[in-house]
């Protein structure tokens, strides 16, 4: 839509389409995907025996998508193998399950890390992107140094200044002394150095993240975050929650926090997934801070987490 001129662009209807969730895709694939593909490769309704699992391990193993495209071909694989084994071996059924998945398609091409590896300096975030939502991790340690702000993970200009604005409002906040800010540098990583990564919408976890570094005190385990930081601690709006909601969902992680601003949006998640998460929505840093950090220190080098007092 970018390449697209403003004034063309005022004269289009834009039609968005969502991700399909899990779910949904498990659906695709055993009412339609499989059954396509089955005839496709001259093998008999029976002759194939793909369980939930399997087609589970499948979505979430070998592709990484909005929609069933790249599922359909690995669908695809998969049949043309069973098919070479029921003519090579006269085989009447070939039964896939997860352990011998890998025989068919190979090993798995996208592997799941540790869901939700909170902790000292350590934030999950969640991210919009043209294949979905996906989950974001955020790591901040503090190195000898000048109080400096170091960003790497190929991090776009905005999401640049989203850390800038969300460690510019933390130091507002004097959660350590001024003489250790300024002999130290902080550096932010966001791992997966090679996927461009970029938006506002990571500003109250990078803010959570420096938080919980100089007060010492741990992000929660199970606990994913999206929204934009202002100066003054404000949470702002941001795009592609369902998405983001889903991704957290698809990872295991049951506590999301959100701009208040998008509240009404949680129509649009399923019901399915909606009934499963504790979504919090948040308006300030000071409601993020409090739900997302532990209570009790690890150590840190700062002071104690106060709520911000607000002129009436």
């Amino acid at each position: 839509m970018w390449g697209i001129p403003v004034s063309l662009r005022d004269r289009l209807e834009i039609i968005e389409f969502n991700g399909y969730t899990h779910n949904e895709k498990i659906e695709i694939a055993r009412k339609f995907l499989i059954p396509k593909q089955l005839g496709e490769h001259g093998l008999v309704e029976n002759s194939l025996r793909l369980d939930d699992a399997a087609i589970d391990a499948v979505i979430r193993g070998y592709t990484r998508e909005a929609g069933v495209r790249n599922l359909d071909r690995e669908f695809a694989t998969l049949c043309r193998r069973a098919a070479s084994k029921v003519v090579e071996k006269g085989l009447k059924e070939v039964k896939v399950t997860v352990d011998n998945l890998h025989d068919y398609l190979g090993i798995p091409k996208f592997t799941r890390e540790e869901n939700s590896a909170n902790g000292v300096g350590l934030a999950t975030g969640l991210a919009w992107t043209e294949n979905g939502g996906e989950v974001l991790a955020v790591e901040v340690v503090a190195v000898p140094g000048k109080g400096n702000l170091l960003l790497t993970g190929k991090l776009g200009d905005v999401m640049k200044e989203s850390a800038q604005a969300a460690f510019s409002y933390i130091k507002s906040r004097e959660l350590a002394s001024v003489s250790y800010i300024q002999s130290h540098n902080f550096h932010i990583h966001i791992p997966e150095g090679a996927i461009p990564k970029d938006g506002p919408s990571a500003g109250i976890t990078l803010a959570s993240a420096l938080a919980s570094l100089l007060t010492g005190r741990a992000v929660k385990k199970g606990l994913s975050m999206t929204g934009e930081v202002t100066l003054t601690g404000r949470v702002l709006g941001i795009g592609g929650l369902k998405e983001k909601i889903i991704a957290s969902f698809r990872e295991d992680i049951s506590t999301v926090l959100f701009p208040r601003v998008n509240l009404k949006e949680l129509e649009e998640i399923p019901v399915e997934i909606k009934d499963k998460m504790r979504l919090l929505p948040v308006a300030s840093m000071d409601e993020v801070l409090e739900l997302a950090l532990e209570n009790k220190a690890q150590g840190g080098k700062g002071r104690k987490w106060q709520k911000q007092k607000v002129a009436k």
